[in-house]
């Protein structure tokens, strides 16, 4: 079933802006992000769902003019906090202990130790530790979308400082990653619809060790 969903979807270049995808399903494709594994539990990103046609508009020129962000019904924005700070390592323990019965020792001890190799770090390179878990965390929203019959498109073609500026991502501390545009495939006018899907073969692209 997952791999005849995968081959099912591709980078839709043209949607149909009569059809916008269901409440239902798009909360379905945002838990599925919730739920992606991030390194250590402190899911460094937030998911932006931006449905207003003005600003879709302005996300789309930040994007170098791809119609699917206006012709779909959803744009998701996935943005990774721009520093790992105290203050946030500390919420994130905090949320752990209050939902698990508490703190224990081992927990504490974990995310201090985590702090001493993360905290000295320049923020240019924890953003782009935080924008790696982002990256995980798009994946799966990619694949919960193909499993919810639901068209996505994965960009990173834009401008972030643009994209940061339209949905004033720097004061809140976060940074524009990768864009999702989500709504449905308008096969008559998209150059890509029913082209067979090309990937490398296994042999050319695992080898395996032992």
């Amino acid at each position: 079933m997952l791999l005849e969903r995968l081959n099912w979807r591709y980078a839709t270049k043209k949607m149909d802006p009569a059809r916008a995808v269901p409440q239902d399903k798009l909360d379905r494709i945002l838990d599925a992000a919730r739920m992606a594994p991030t390194s250590s539990g402190l899911q460094p990103f937030e998911v932006i769902v931006v449905t207003n046609p003005a600003v879709r508009a302005e996300l789309r020129a930040a994007a170098f003019d791809q119609s699917q962000i206006t012709e779909g019904s959803h744009v998701l924005v996935f943005a990774a906090w721009d520093n790992y700070t105290a203050e946030r390592i500390d919420a994130v323990v905090a949320q752990m202990a209050a939902e698990r019965g508490g703190a224990s020792e081992a927990l504490t001890a974990y995310y201090e130790r985590l702090k001493t190799m993360y905290l000295p770090r320049s923020a240019e390179e924890n953003f782009q530790h935080a924008a790696r878990q982002a990256y995980i965390a798009f994946g799966i929203a990619l694949t919960a979308a193909a499993f919810e019959e639901v068209d996505a498109t994965p960009m990173e073609g834009f401008d972030p400082a643009k994209v940061d500026a339209i949905l004033g991502l720097r004061d809140r501390g976060l940074r524009a990653v990768t864009v999702m545009p989500l709504g449905y495939r308008d096969p008559a006018g998209d150059w890509l619809a029913g082209l067979p899907k090309v990937r490398r073969p296994l042999d050319r692209l695992v080898s395996h060790v032992g």
